[in-house]
């Protein structure tokens, strides 16, 4: 195994403080599993190439919350700079005179072979035409084979026709019976999917009612921001309910109250939601590892992050939440 270098054994220490084994990393930047340790052991030879060494430090340390631009400044000594890379030479195809055969000796040797072509070639042509004959006559026997048989064909199949008659009437009596119960069974799908239907409409409204409530009073403001860190006060509100959406990609998501107590600290999924009943703290600090189609709604509503997701990859949002009956 290699030892470790200075970068390597920082990129590790930072992954598992944030719980993250190579696998998750892998999920999350979308980067080979040996790659990743090739980059933790400073193993820069099993990479595809040496323009992909920066790239691919970059992603580790923007996945586990790392200033890429600091990493790089502190151990440019570890990080080679990029390079082109060689290109093989081709090799020479040119073959020597000697070993191209001579003309005369070549046209002599197709001349010896000529007749043997010509006798293969009768053969060929004598078989074509017995095939041709012989398919010819084939087809005028099956053509007075299907003239003879025509009226008896009739005949079977006036036959079968009636048999086919007698089953559908059977079938039409049958199908009579099947098709009321069915009916019936269709019937009461459509009442019990109504009545969900109905009770679904129900929730969903008084749901509506309680945020618009909740949302006419309720003021989300910002206090500071420093950094990549931005702090907001909940205010108006008896709720604070926090949800997280990631639309785009997995990301690394940490929530915590003002005394630090976890409430999740994980892989958030992409497509996937988390809901928080943060009534009862008086702070919450969220911790977004990959901030891109990531979306925040604090009480049913949708609050914007505090920077743009395309030039601060991690962001951290801390909500002061004050009790509107506390006011």
């Amino acid at each position: 195994m290699l030892a470790l270098t200075e970068l390597g054994q920082r990129l590790r220490q930072e992954r598992e403080s944030k719980g993250l084994s190579l696998e998750d990393l892998q999920k999350l930047t979308k980067i080979q599993k040996r790659y990743l340790l090739g980059i933790e052991e400073g193993n820069y030879e099993v990479m595809p190439g040496k323009f992909y060494v920066r790239a691919f430090i970059k992603q580790y340390c923007e996945a586990i919350g790392l200033d890429t631009d600091a990493i790089f400044e502190e151990y440019k000594s570890d990080i080679p700079s990029t390079q082109t890379e060689d290109i093989p030479q081709q090799l020479s195809r040119v073959r020597s005179r000697k070993e191209i055969p001579q003309h005369t000796k070549g046209v002599s040797k197709a001349y010896d072979y000529l007749p043997t072509v010509l006798v293969v070639a009768g053969v060929v042509v004598v078989g074509i035409i017995i095939w041709v004959i012989a398919q010819n006559i084939v087809s005028d026997r099956n053509k007075e084979q299907a003239t003879q048989d025509a009226p008896n064909s009739e005949v079977q199949q006036s036959n079968t026709q009636e048999e086919t008659n007698d089953t559908t009437a059977k079938n039409d009596n049958s199908t009579s019976e099947d098709d009321q119960s069915a009916a019936d069974k269709k019937e009461q799908e459509k009442e019990k999917a109504a009545k969900e239907k109905a009770e679904k409409e129900k929730a969903k409204k008084e749901k509506a009612d309680k945020e618009k409530k909740d949302s006419g009073k309720q003021e989300y403001k910002e206090v500071q921001k420093i950094g990549r860190s931005a702090t907001y006060a909940l205010s108006g509100t008896d709720a604070f309910n926090l949800e997280v959406t990631s639309t785009q990609a997995d990301t690394w998501l940490d929530v915590k109250n003002g005394k630090g107590n976890a409430f999740f600290s994980s892989i958030l999924k992409k497509g996937e939601t988390k809901e928080f009943d943060l009534t009862k703290e008086t702070e919450a600090r969220v911790n977004i590892g990959y901030s891109p189609g990531v979306e925040l709604k604090v009480n049913g509503k949708a609050v914007d992050l505090p920077f743009d997701s395309s030039k601060q990859v991690r962001q951290v949002v801390t909500i002061q939440y004050q009790p509107a009956e506390a006011q």
